[in-house]
């Protein structure tokens, strides 16, 4: 089977579950989004590593990484490989330069440890088929000619001239209509101002 690459696009706080997340991860080549509800520990591991951020103390997911550096393991890829009844199951394929081995995970762990260990995250067409959205913003401009869409990609691109008052505003109405792209350019144009 194919695998098709994802890259992680944004998080928020999820709507239909209490203390949980929704980590939106989208297909490099496409316009699909994998929604996964995550819970509230591994969304704050996931943000502290997209964000760079350094604990005095190592979290789980940095204590993994060092244990796996002193004894020369590295995980080469993560892959979401199945999607039932709603939950996703994903594999950490890890190397000691020898063998190969893969390791059954949570998927939120995975792409906790993904971005720590900076490897790319993989799923199926079958999981997109059955578990992707395409967002419609997206797949309206994939009907609209090629003067349209550079229009939207200017305007999504173009916060300079908002007010903060009015980028919160937008911010929430973004995540709000589950635009999280857009909420995630509103955001970098947030914390440019601080």
């Amino acid at each position: 089977m194919e695998k098709i690459r994802l890259d992680i696009i944004g998080m928020s706080y999820s709507q239909s579950q209490s203390g949980a997340y929704a980590l939106i991860l989208g297909e490099r080549d496409g316009n699909r989004r994998l929604p996964i509800i995550i819970g509230g520990f591994e969304a704050q591991s996931i943000a502290i590593e997209l964000e760079k951020i350094r604990t005095p103390r190592p979290l789980t997911h940095d204590l993994f990484k060092a244990f796996a550096d002193a004894y020369k393991i590295e995980i080469s890829e993560v892959v979401i490989s199945k999607f039932s009844e709603g939950v996703f199951y994903a594999k950490l394929v890890c190397t000691d330069g020898e063998s190969v081995q893969e390791i059954d995970s949570r998927t939120s762990d995975a792409i906790a440890l993904a971005l720590r260990f900076a490897c790319p995250v993989f799923t199926y067409e079958s999981i997109m088929s059955a578990a992707g959205i395409l967002m419609e913003e997206e797949a309206e401009l994939l009907k609209q000619d090629e003067p349209a869409r550079e229009e939207y990609q200017k305007e999504m691109v173009s916060y300079s001239d908002t007010s903060l008052t009015e980028l919160m505003e937008m911010l929430h109405a973004a995540i709000e209509n589950e635009e999280y792209e857009k909420a995630s350019k509103i955001r970098d144009e947030l914390n440019k101002r601080k």
